[in-house]
């Protein structure tokens, strides 16, 4: 077997391994992970292998949703992998081994499934001025 065979609230779903998901993505209806943060601009910190999903993902024209609560929205700004902070990305918060979390970027996320409801990328921005308004 290639994974875990599940139901989640009488749906079918399988865990798989992240290197095992170019075998099995062209298979797939969607891509729903978690996420650690979401970040201003709507893009997602979650553990590494996340945004190589997400790439592909949408190279195959999967939907890629994130189901993450609110308290998870910071304000931070990155626009790539090395606008990570250190302390985010390594254990020890030096720059040593491999990182823990990835950046993936808003462009290759669909929606988010919320608390405050379901939200665009581009709408994490409003959401968070509105919790520090």
């Amino acid at each position: 077997s290639s994974g875990i065979n599940a139901e989640y609230g009488g749906i079918q779903a399988t865990q798989i391994l992240d290197c095992s998901i170019g075998f099995v993505m062209e298979r797939v209806d969607f891509i729903l992970v978690g996420a650690v943060g979401v970040v201003e601009n709507g893009g997602l910190i979650n553990k590494i292998g996340t945004y190589p999903v997400a790439v592909m993902a949408q190279s195959l024209n999967k939907p890629f949703y994130v189901a993450v609560e609110s308290f998870k929205f910071y304000r931070n700004y990155p626009l790539c992998q090395l606008d990570l902070p250190n302390d985010s990305k390594y254990l020890d918060s030096e720059e040593k081994g491999h990182p823990t979390v990835d950046f993936t970027p808003p462009n290759l996320v669909n929606k988010l499934f919320t608390d405050l409801g379901v939200l665009t990328p581009s709408a994490v921005s409003d959401e968070l001025i509105k919790l520090y308004i």
